[in-house]
This record gives C-alpha cells, sequence and structure tokens, in this order.
C-alpha cells in the first residue's frame, strides 16, 4: 500500500515536471520567432541593382569585371559603344524652379502635402537629380518633381543642394567614365 501511494506521488510530480518542463520549451520557441527581426521590405518604387562577378582569372587581379545581370534578347548583340545616345534636349524650367540634388543619405519620403501627417507618395534616393518648383510659406517644405517628370511631391527642407549646368555636366561626364 505504501509503494502505491509512492508510486501515486511519484507519477504526479513526473506528470508536473513533463508539463513545466514542455511548457518552458514552448514558451522558449514563440520568444525566438517573434523576436528575429523580419525580412526587409520590397517596394514598388525600389530598383535594386543586382551584380554578378565574371569569373576570377588566375593570371591576374585586373580583368576582375562586375557585370549587370539583364535578360538575354536576341538583338543585346550590339556593345554599348555601337549604340549612339540620344541627344537629351533640356526641358525649360517653370519660372522660379531650378535643378538640385538629395543630399539625405537615406533619401527623402515624397508627401502629397506639405506637412509631416500628410500621405507618402513615394521616395527620392540618395543622390537623385530632381527639380526644385516651390517652397511652401514657412519656408520648412519644397515641392519637387523628378527630373524625368514621372512623380511630384513635398520633401523636407534642408535636404537638397543646389546644382547648376556646369556641375551637372561635369557630374554625368565623372560617371560615364567609371
Amino acid at each position: 500500500m505504501v509503494t502505491q501511494i509512492l508510486k501515486y506521488i511519484f507519477g504526479f510530480i513526473l506528470a508536473i515536471a513533463i508539463l513545466i518542463g514542455g511548457g518552458f520549451a514552448m514558451a522558449l520557441y514563440f520568444m525566438n520567432r517573434v523576436s528575429a527581426p523580419p525580412p526587409k521590405p520590397i517596394y514598388a518604387n525600389d530598383n535594386p541593382v543586382v551584380k554578378a562577378q565574371a569569373p576570377k582569372s588566375q593570371t591576374s587581379k585586373t580583368n576582375q569585371v562586375s557585370l549587370e545581370q539583364s535578360s538575354p534578347t536576341p538583338d543585346s548583340q550590339a556593345t554599348p559603344q555601337d549604340t549612339p545616345k540620344p541627344e537629351s534636349s533640356p526641358e525649360p524650367l517653370p519660372p522660379g524652379a531650378y535643378k538640385a540634388r538629395v543630399t539625405w543619405k537615406q533619401g527623402l519620403r515624397l508627401r502629397k502635402e506639405p506637412t509631416a501627417d500628410s500621405e507618402r507618395t513615394g521616395g527620392v534616393a540618395f543622390n537623385q537629380k530632381v527639380i526644385v518648383l516651390e517652397e511652401s510659406n514657412d519656408k520648412n517644405w519644397q515641392k519637387i518633381r523628378l527630373e524625368n517628370g514621372e512623380q511630384e511631391g513635398w520633401v523636407k527642407s534642408g535636404n537638397l543642394r543646389k546644382i547648376d549646368e556646369q556641375d551637372d555636366t561635369q557630374t554625368a561626364e565623372s560617371t560615364e567614365q567609371q
């Protein structure tokens, strides 16, 4: 009779230990799953540039070339030197407007109205060229348009640097050489 009582108590303690251990293991599992940061979202206006390296040459390291991946097309046999570059005629700017570059490293959010609570309409990347159309009455916001004319919106003042035509052509020449 004493042995049966001891078996009963031992079984009860063992059952409680298994329940506590299982609960603790489940809690750890869910805590680890919840504390992992989610993957970075990819938005529609993001244009990631995917680059792959060419095979390394054993003779010299100067032969390493980064190639942009592109979908092969039948008429992609032409080299960049063969394709003529179209002359882009500068479009006249609206009165009071000027060209600028984004100086904020993280890029800027375009907003519908010149307030921080306004709806977001897009974004502008770091060092991207834009056209400043106007400033708000309190000079805290600037209305800009992307150089390609796709988007227009308001950004916080102080995050753009005015560029003149000489800087613009020098920057274009230096990027073509690279």
